[in-house]
């Protein structure tokens, strides 16, 4: 039975898919997109958070770090995290919660035990489970581990991605899928790269192919100002998404900067301080120009 890696399994969730349900947070991703509102979930590797606003200073986490990768200069603590190795031993001796670890290896029996806690909730309001992330196929063994354990248990699944994976691995877990939340961010290979990090190409064609092959899909778009809420932009998805062979819902997210305080908590840097959130004005003339090709919009 394989193991994965999680950072964070959050309960009720009603954002997340059809009904309650729980989203699994599964660690990696291959894409770099700047505003990303999940920066611990970018990593493969279990990461060390810290909250400069809960530290007593005690320096009680300095004596206990094997590495010697903690410091104090005056009224402030330092972390090295080129020599963190992540032992552990900080969060444990820290009376104040002010550190904690992001990510631990989790069995599939596991993840199961803590989903199948909230079955009663899915039944009642038509919800299941969400794996997401990071990005959930990154992790494509032990995703399709979960996925065929849940359908088994007649478990309503939900897989959000980016897209960006080889077509072998989207075809292989395709058939345990019951919805895709498909993220979709700007059409334009070159920008895509620019903002990501990555070519969109096979996250463009595995829509079209999953589109194809009739899965129940919803398309979600970062509304992202400066970035991709230009109408050309908006246009290039529209025209696309009309094409498919069964067009899907949409669903615009307006990007917001609550995340800032997660970067400054693992020691990266927030790339997105210029950029505030999309006015409602903004929202409506995206979903206006949606509309215009005959999408169904939120």
């Amino acid at each position: 039975m394989n193991t994965g890696i999680i950072f964070d399994l959050r309960r009720y969730s009603i954002h997340d898919g059809p009904g309650i349900r729980t989203a699994v947070f599964m660690k990696g991703c291959p894409l770099a997109c700047r505003w990303c509102h999940n920066p611990e979930g970018r990593s493969f590797s279990p990461e060390l958070f810290f909250r400069r606003n809960r530290c007593i200073l005690c320096n009680d986490c300095l004596s206990v770090c094997p590495n010697n990768a903690i410091s104090r200069h005056e009224e402030e603590i330092f972390f090295d995290r080129s020599r963190c190795e992540v032992s552990g031993n900080c969060v444990v001796a820290c009376p104040a919660v002010a550190l904690e670890i992001s990510g631990r290896a989790m069995s599939v029996k596991q993840v199961l035990a803590e989903i199948e806690r909230d079955r009663t909730f899915y039944e009642q309001s038509h919800g299941g489970v969400t794996f997401t992330g990071g990005e959930p196929l990154s992790q494509p063994r032990f995703l399709l581990e979960l996925l065929s354990a849940c359908r088994t248990r007649s478990l309503h699944t939900a897989v959000d991605t980016s897209g960006f994976t080889p077509w072998p691995i989207l075809n292989e877990i395709r058939p345990f899928v019951d919805i895709f939340l498909y993220d979709l961010k700007l059409m334009d290979e070159a920008r895509h790269i620019e903002w990501t990090g990555v070519s969109n190409s096979d996250i463009l064609s595995n829509l079209q192919r999953l589109s194809g092959a009739g899965h129940e899909i919803l398309v979600r778009i970062p509304v992202i100002p400066e970035i991709n809420d230009d109408t050309e932009n908006i246009n290039a998805i529209g025209e696309f998404l009309a094409s498919l062979p069964h067009v899907p819902p949409v669903e615009l997210l307006a990007f917001h900067d609550i995340a800032q305080a997660k970067y400054t908590s693992l020691g990266m840097e927030y790339g997105m301080k210029s950029i505030h959130p999309p006015t409602q004005s903004k929202m409506q003339a995206s979903i206006a120009v949606l509309k215009r090709f005959g999408l169904q919009v939120e």
